[in-house]
């Protein structure tokens, strides 16, 4: 077998693991299939995800389903006001040793595990949610001058209210670019709520089962990242997040008027991995047009701010994008 001929073997191994993977997902998680379609995207692409939605929506049962079914340790913060930054990595404490001498002993934080879910991030102050910047970007926290490893893989799945904001404390920029998705969950429609109802409320709950180890899960990660694109996919990839930067000389020329700044090259990078995750988790050997347009929003929509004219407009970021989308990426990369 040519290497090309084993890549597809493996691929297509994959792709039928992770639907396994997404229909014990979805027997919980019920009628959000664009939502674990995204989650599982960005653990693919070995990265974080923001799930932004009202209470109620499932996001927290979906990221503890998640925990089993990919076969990862998991722990979760409840961010509130007076959280510090030791909740969440841990500290040395003093201890007294046998023979009467005194040693300082770390004590692991929840950070210390392969899933962590932060739940209403945005409710901690800054001092604390610059806690997860180092852990988030390079896999790893500095505490008392040492490096200290986090499992591995390790990723990061936050929780935001988007309609409670008093006592909040917004992300900064700095952080929300670490997140690979922004994932809005948004209510779900007549039928799925009733499906929701049937599903939930009776005696059964479907157990999720292991689809994944952690192992097999970070060889999945390295497998995404040999996958070929195709030149025009990267093309359209430069193009679309080129064309979001005002006053960049390839910038669309409504956007300079609609938005503050736009997305920086981690945004390219996140929108070829993912782009190459959804192919997989459809059954493709290869990203197309059809996955880059997908995965836009979600990249991109926590990587770009509305002028204050646009917000007085009533424009969308969700909108701006699909407009970008249509003139800069879908149109001109078709053929």
């Amino acid at each position: 077998m040519t290497t090309d001929d084993i890549l597809v073997h493996e691929v297509k191994a994959l792709a039928a693991r992770l639907a396994d993977a997404r229909v014990s997902t979805e027997r919980r998680f019920v009628g959000q299939h664009d939502v674990v379609e995204q989650v599982l995207a960005a653990i693919l692409a070995g990265g974080h995800a923001l799930l932004v939605g009202q209470p109620g929506l499932g996001k927290t049962m979906l990221v503890d389903t998640l925990s089993t079914v990919m076969g990862l340790d998991s722990q979760r913060i409840q961010f509130t006001p007076d959280l510090m930054p030791a909740d969440i990595l841990g500290s040395e404490v003093l201890d007294a040793l046998p023979d009467g001498s005194r040693a300082f002993r770390f004590i692991e934080g929840p950070v210390f595990t392969q899933l962590l879910m932060a739940d209403e991030i945005n409710r901690a102050s800054p001092r604390t949610q610059s806690a997860l910047l180092q852990a988030m970007q390079e896999r790893e926290v500095t505490i008392s001058g040492q490096h200290r490893p986090l499992g591995r893989p390790f990723h990061v799945l936050a929780t935001q209210n988007p309609i409670e904001q008093e006592g909040t404390y917004p992300l900064p920029e700095a952080q929300l670019d670490r997140f690979l998705l922004q994932i809005d969950v948004d209510y779900p429609d007549r039928d799925t709520e009733r499906q929701i109802l049937l599903t939930t409320t009776g005696l059964d709950d479907s157990a999720p089962h292991a689809a994944f180890t952690a192992d097999e899960l970070i060889a999945a990660q390295r497998l995404i990242r040999q996958m070929p694109v195709g030149e025009g996919v990267v093309e359209a990839i430069l193009d679309l997040v080129r064309a979001a930067r005002p006053g960049a000389p390839e910038a669309a020329g409504f956007v300079s008027d609609a938005l503050m700044w736009g997305p920086g090259p981690r945004a390219a990078q996140a929108l070829m991995l993912v782009s190459r995750a959804r192919a997989v988790l459809n059954g493709r050997y290869a990203p197309t047009l059809d996955d880059v347009a997908a995965m836009a929003a979600p990249v991109l929509r926590h990587r770009m701010a509305l002028s204050f004219a646009a917000r007085a407009r009533g424009e969308t970021v969700d909108a701006i994008i699909a407009r970008l989308l249509d003139e800069r990426t879908l149109g001109r990369h078709a053929a």
